[in-house]
């Protein structure tokens, strides 16, 4: 059968014109700035989440092959519009050069316990670090690398954080699962007891 690259069937038998949908989604991400959920696409469009889902891996296929600007970067939830890398040094050269906050030390020891351990507490990380975290937890909410997922159900009821798709973009992931495997701990930090994490 042969095959447009516009048109193709829906399930309900009705017209579907992708390239349609590729440009309202391109149209919508531009727009926003910021990342899209694809519930909200799912909501616009009236499709069920996995075509949508499909729909925009395809979209992101073909830019990048065409060797567009910018493309779209999928999260577990999200979508958004991100330059090509490709296109990397001319946008550093126009910016000359952009400037970037670089993490700490500290933040960055911090950033990883709470990657690799979340949802955890300030009392989980500094379990885990040795030293107090306010500054570091304070300064990665600023940033919005992280974000209060809610409270432990424990005495006090202490703050929980995780991640955010900041995170994921920041470090070029598109989900948690492509974090690196966490190093083995020394035999001492074992025998130290591990954080319990709800």
């Amino acid at each position: 059968m042969e095959e447009t690259n516009e048109i193709m069937n829906t399930e309900e038998g009705k017209a579907f014109d992708k390239a349609a949908f590729f440009g309202a989604v391109e149209s919508l991400l531009f727009v926003s700035g910021e990342p899209i959920g694809f519930a909200e696409l799912v909501r616009v469009f009236d499709l069920p989440e996995q075509k949508v889902r499909a729909l925009v891996a395809e979209m992101e296929t073909e830019m990048r092959i065409a060797g567009r600007g910018v493309l779209p970067y999928v999260t577990e939830t999200t979508v958004q519009l991100v330059t090509n890398p490709v296109y990397y040094e001319k946008v550093v050269s126009l910016l000359s050069p952009p400037e970037e906050k670089s993490l700490s030390d500290s933040v960055m020891e911090t950033l990883s316990v709470i990657a690799y351990r979340q949802p955890v507490t300030r009392a989980d990380i500094e379990a885990v670090r040795g030293v107090r975290c306010e500054y570091s937890v304070t300064q990665l909410l600023k940033q919005g690398l992280i974000r209060e997922l809610g409270r432990k159900d424990c005495v006090g009821r202490p703050m929980l954080f995780g991640t955010t798709d900041a995170f994921l973009r920041k470090f070029g992931l598109h989900s948690l699962e492509e974090l690196p495997p966490m190093p083995a701990a020394e035999p001492e930090e074992e025998e130290g007891g591990t954080i319990e994490v709800v």
